[in-house]
């Protein structure tokens, strides 16, 4: 199924692309420019995009076209748009297997970037696809999804209006189906106010459409006409060809009830071409089964037989259970008319097997209708059995009222103590927790890092060194930002956690006259996204590394991060550095009249410990001296992390 799936969406390509040749093919370019000034875009939204491309949404091979050069430029936006655009364009040229793959790839893309309308609109056209298709459930749970989504949303736009709209007319359509016709009437005319609202024409145009059917099917012949009308003028003001095809197919189907036949194949006739050229199978079958009516009752056989044969085939080759019910129906009649009563109860037997199957997909929710009204009768009988039974022990718990008041007395105290030391327990703990934060900001934002790194970037301004000046200013100000932001957090991505020592390396480097290399090694095939720690963990040792190793160290320093996992239940982080080692770094420490007070290694550590606590694995950290010939060559610090 998957394999014939891609080949329909393949084919679908390709005829496109043949279908496009000899057109302009200036478009790419177009698409280009526009695509890359979306890119400069800060705050990009459906809305503009729809603004941008809505001209191209009717050239498959220029969506196509949108979708790849949106992947390529990493806009998940716009490739949500251009394959919903293209599950528009397979839906309404009848290739329904191939519309459902791009309006699903289209709703995860949506998902993926948490946007409301392309989500809206995915689902929404997912349900059209298979309503078209007769799975009016599913349909219907798709539409039920829609507009939920919508109007969870408090100031809606002008495009989730439109998509509210489109739900609740969808769900009009699903009401027709199950012949609940005045419930559908009210979606319709809800749906349309919508419209009116936002003043969609084309909305305008399907509503009053359908509003007319259901009143046709009421018997309200000529207020369905009237209606059919106005939506055909809807259709013509904005030059819809498939909508002026729906619309004449309706009326001409009204003329064939009021015995108008003449009027009805003449107003068929019109719109035969054209609803071939828009390669709309859905709606063609519904012209050529009409036209095979109105033949039949005017007694033209050869011309009735020839379309509903042609309607027929076409409803068979693309699964229109209803049209070939239809069609079948018809042909039963003509057969019957012609006296040929054998054909005429095999085309009826085969009429009544799909009218079965559509009822029985139609009826669907009212079966689960009639669960639900099960389910309801059950708790129901259950609630008063219930009562009974309270109603026996009412005598019983009467008798013993005072014991039990004071038993639940003793238990409010009891479970208000629990409460309070419980909360007192919270508080503290919180306490501890909002110290630990602010102490680990002062410690990334101590007066030491913060004086050396405007004074080396003065330095570079005194120096007339503008570009190094702005390009470390550049770089002082993201870490502050980013040290600002993941200090009000509990944990980040350990990629995030990289970037960020990534800054702070580079920062504190402009104090060392760039002499420190800082290598960053990461185990192959280890997705550092998906890694939690908590924020600016590692901060503090990097700052050790730099002020006690390396600091009084001459020659070549070094500073090496590597990051594997032995376990899948830890991460394991080791920090190197080349320096003069903790003993000779503890010495030259005493010796200054001055110490640099380092409080960093033991924030961190308190963070570890409230950070592990609830989990099942507990941290550790080791340092581990460096020598060779038993001469210090360095520190690494040893650091495992348990993963939640």
């Amino acid at each position: 199924m998957i394999i014939f799936n891609k080949y329909i969406i393949s084919l679908f390509v390709v005829l496109s692309i043949l279908r496009a040749q000899g057109q302009n093919t200036d478009y790419k370019v177009l698409i280009q420019q526009k695509t890359d000034s979306l890119i400069k875009v800060d705050t990009l939204g459906y809305e503009t995009i729809d603004a941008t491309y809505k001209r191209f949404t009717k050239d498959s091979l220029a969506m196509d076209f949108l979708n790849t050069y949106g992947k390529k430029e990493a806009m998940v936006l716009i490739e949500s748009y251009a394959l919903n655009a293209l599950g528009i364009h397979c839906r309404n040229t009848s290739q329904y297997k191939a519309a459902i793959d791009f309006h699903q790839r289209s709703l995860q893309k949506a998902i993926q970037i948490d946007n409301v309308e392309l989500r809206v609109i995915g689902l929404n056209m997912l349900g059209v696809v298979h309503r078209r298709m007769d799975a009016v459930q599913t349909a219907l749970d798709y539409h039920y999804k829609a507009i939920t989504l919508a109007e969870s949303v408090k100031t809606p736009n002008e495009s989730i209006k439109r998509s509210i709209a489109v739900s609740l007319n969808s769900m009009g359509n699903i009401f027709l189906a199950l012949n609940q016709y005045e419930l559908a009437i009210q979606k319709f005319n809800t749906s349309l106010g919508i419209e009116k609202s936002v003043n969609n024409q084309l909305g305008l145009a399907i509503n009053y459409h359908n509003i007319g059917y259901a009143k046709e099917a009421l018997g309200r012949l000529d207020e369905a006409l009237e209606d059919y009308k106005i939506s055909l003028s809807y259709n013509q003001a904005i030059n819809s060809s498939l909508g002026q095809v729906i619309c004449n197919n309706s009326i001409a189907h009204i003329y064939i009830e009021q015995g108008k036949h003449e009027a009805a194949i003449q107003t068929i006739l019109t719109s035969l071409d054209k609803a071939k050229a828009l390669r709309d199978k859905f709606h063609l079958v519904g012209l050529y089964n009409n036209l095979g009516l109105a033949y039949l009752k005017i007694q033209d056989y050869k011309h009735s037989h020839e379309y509903l044969d042609i309607a027929l085939d076409i409803a068979t080759a693309h699964n229109f259970k209803s049209a070939i019910a239809n069609a079948y129906k018809y042909l039963s009649l003509l057969a019957e008319l012609e006296k040929k009563f054998g054909i005429a109860l095999q085309y009826y037997k085969k009429y009544e097997a799909f009218e079965e199957q559509v009822r029985n997909e139609k009826n669907f929710q009212y079966v689960n209708d009639l669960i639900v009204k099960y389910d309801t009768e059950n708790i129901s009988n259950q609630v008063e059995e219930l009562s009974k039974e309270n109603e026996a022990t009412r005598d019983k718990l009467e008798r013993n009222k005072i014991i039990w008041i004071i038993s639940l007395v003793l238990l409010g105290v009891l479970l208000l103590l629990i409460y309070i030391l419980n909360r007192q327990h919270m508080l503290k703990n919180e306490k501890k927790i909002l110290t630990l934060e602010q102490e680990v900001l002062r410690s990334q934002m101590n007066p030491h890092f913060v004086f050396n790194s405007l004074n080396s970037i003065k330095h570079f301004i005194i120096s007339n060194e503008k570009e190094s000046a702005v390009h470390y200013l550049n770089k002082f100000a993201k870490l502050i930002r980013k040290i600002l932001e993941v200090s009000m957090v509990k944990e980040v991505t350990l990629d995030e956690e990289i970037e960020t020592m990534k800054l702070y390396m580079s920062i504190e480097n402009i104090r060392m006259s760039n002499e420190i290399e800082f290598n960053i090694r990461i185990e192959d095939n280890l997705d550092t996204e998906a890694i939690k720690i908590p924020s600016l963990i590692l901060q503090p040792f990097l700052e050790n590394a730099i002020w006690h190793g390396l600091s009084s160290k001459e020659g070549a320093k070094i500073i090496e991060l590597s990051i594997h996992q032995n376990n899948i239940d830890f991460v394991d982080i080791t920090i190197t550095d080349n320096g003069i080692g903790r003993k000779k770094a503890l010495e030259i420490k005493d010796r200054k009249s001055l110490n640099r007070k380092s409080v960093g290694v033991s924030l961190s550590m308190n963070r570890l410990e409230n950070y592990t606590r609830t989990l099942s694995n507990t941290h550790s950290l080791q340092f581990v001296d460096l020598e060779k010939d038993g001469v210090p060559i360095g520190t690494k610090v040893e650091l495992k992390i348990p993963l939640k």
